[in-house]
């Protein structure tokens, strides 16, 4: 059969339209002899393949050959059953992959803001037990900084003076540290710093504002609030603790083939 030609395929009562060369990106594969009818086992019914298997665990098999990696969704269960399904079909590259059940499930992850308000500034400082949403955070968080005359720290707006981006407090790969408010300079100079996070194109001053937009950021990328406590009751200082499930990243695999072969 041409890798070109579309192959349909009724699993369990699912069907699934495909190309050849997808179900032959393992040679070894009963999928793939299927087609070479070296497999008896899957009869040919009005121009479709018929299989008696699990059609709804043969749709996570049909990304995987699409895509070569193994992604699977967060309240997944099913990785033994998933795993047999794949030995059944020859695809022992992907039963290894199920078989580090450990590195597909979902991980909790736990992030902390820390907020306080002293005089006309509030302090923010982030701390994450992954690193690359810190990062990611770090990103969509912007400081801007600019000379105000006589300018109160609880003026919604920032003035029509241009405003200088400035880099975030990275202590470690954990945490970022920020700030925003006025302070005083001199005469009646003050230092503003305003807050935007995007994608958000606002650019505020306020503290509390800033800490309701990072409440929206966080809650928009799968967080929820699971407690609020103060840390330091002389200092103000407000600590919020977030948590989510992070879907890990799929795990990829490397087919080659023979030099030549159309795909």
């Amino acid at each position: 059969m041409s890798n070109r030609e579309v192959v349909v395929l009724s699993v369990g009562g699912v069907r699934f339209v495909t190309w050849a060369s997808t179900l032959q990106q393992f040679p070894e594969s009963r999928l793939a002899r299927m087609l070479s009818d070296d497999d008896q086992e899957f009869k040919l019914v009005n121009g479709e393949f018929f299989v008696d298997r699990d059609g709804v665990l043969f749709s996570y098999i049909m990304d995987f050959l699409r895509t070569l990696q193994v992604s699977l969704p967060t309240d997944f269960s099913d990785y033994q059953r998933l795993q047999r399904e794949a030995e059944f079909y020859g695809l022992y590259t992907l039963a290894d992959l199920l078989s580090q059940e450990h590195l597909l499930k979902p991980r909790l992850e736990i992030l902390e803001v820390r907020f306080s308000l002293q005089e006309m500034q509030a302090f923010f400082r982030i701390f994450g037990s992954c690193s690359t949403t810190v990062e990611t955070l770090a990103e969509q968080i912007t400081v801007f900084a600019g000379q105000q005359s006589g300018q109160s720290w609880t003026s919604p707006f920032p003035s029509q003076k241009t405003l200088i981006p400035l880099p975030l407090e990275r202590p470690s790969y954990h945490d970022l540290v920020f700030k925003c408010g006025t302070e005083y300079s001199a005469g009646d100079q003050f230092v503003a710093r305003y807050v935007s996070i995007k994608p958000d194109n606002r650019k505020l001053i306020n503290g509390t504002n800033v800490l309701g937009l990072l409440f929206d950021t966080l809650l928009k990328d799968g967080f929820r609030l699971i407690s609020a406590r103060t840390v330091a009751s002389e200092e103000k200082v407000e600590c919020y603790s977030f948590e989510r499930m992070k879907r890990p990243a799929g795990l990829a695999v490397t087919v080659n083939h023979p030099q030549g072969t159309p795909r």
